[in-house]
């Protein structure tokens, strides 16, 4: 992950909506939301302090599978003792390899997705107990490097280990209430500062079309209408799968 910096963090609200982002990788965030909601979907109730989920899978929120996922439940304790969720901290990292037909598992002559490599839908792969080792070298067992498999999914866990320590110190700071106060403005700000930046986009149609160079050409076709503060996208006329 550090030769590559292909990676990205973010933390979510106690509802699972994203309220900060790191400055990283576009298509990893504008998608994280979408494995959050799968891994909280899976386990919801079961995301106690301590426990971390992992994924990649593309269609509950991933995008290749080289790209995996690490959700952690945050959590502190109130004034009575008693265990409060905070939000959710995340980050998706691109590992080198996960197996599939190809190295590298992003072979451009798939046919489906298992020539790409492991596919992993949410598992747990930390609990009360730790790591779960079993589950980590299952997964590195699929990779043509093992070993950095390894160091990777670890770096992953520490970054969502100091996201969790960051966001309690928040918690401290401006307490329980206030954090969530706080998470939401940035939410309502954010809605209302895309709104505007729409609002200036002339009323209309926009289209455009492009191809994916494989042994066929695949051809992906747009047309974005702006009405007001909205927009809606129209994937019509697109190639099929």
């Amino acid at each position: 992950i550090k030769e590559r910096a292909d990676c990205s963090a973010a933390v979510f609200d106690a509802g699972g909506a994203m309220v900060s982002q790191a400055e990283h990788i576009p298509v990893h965030l504008g998608s994280m939301p979408g494995s959050v909601a799968a891994a909280l979907d899976s386990f919801g109730g079961r995301l106690r302090p301590g426990v971390a989920v992992l994924l990649n899978d593309p269609y509950l929120g991933g995008t290749h599978l080289p790209d995996l996922t690490l959700v952690s439940g945050v959590y502190t304790t109130d004034d009575d003792g008693e265990d409060v969720l905070l939000g959710y901290v995340a980050n998706r990292a691109h590992h080198a390899d996960v197996g599939g037909a190809a190295p590298g598992s992003m072979p451009a002559d798939a046919r489906d997705i298992a020539a790409e490599g492991i596919r992993i839908p949410p598992t747990i792969v930390a609990d009360g107990d730790g790591i779960r080792d079993d589950v980590l070298r299952l997964i590195a067992a699929n990779s043509r490097t093992p070993e950095e498999r390894h160091g990777d999914l670890r770096a992953q866990f520490a970054a969502n280990h100091v996201g969790a320590r960051r966001l309690i110190e928040l918690a401290r700071r401006l307490g329980i209430d206030g954090l969530r106060t706080a998470m939401r403005e940035v939410c309502d700000y954010s809605e209302r500062r895309v709104r505007a930046a729409v609002e200036r986009i002339p009323d209309g149609t926009y289209t455009f079309a492009d191809e994916l160079e494989v042994e066929r050409p695949v051809t992906i076709r747009a047309a974005i209408t702006v009405s007001g503060d909205t927009v809606d996208i129209d994937f019509a006329g697109t190639d099929p799968q």
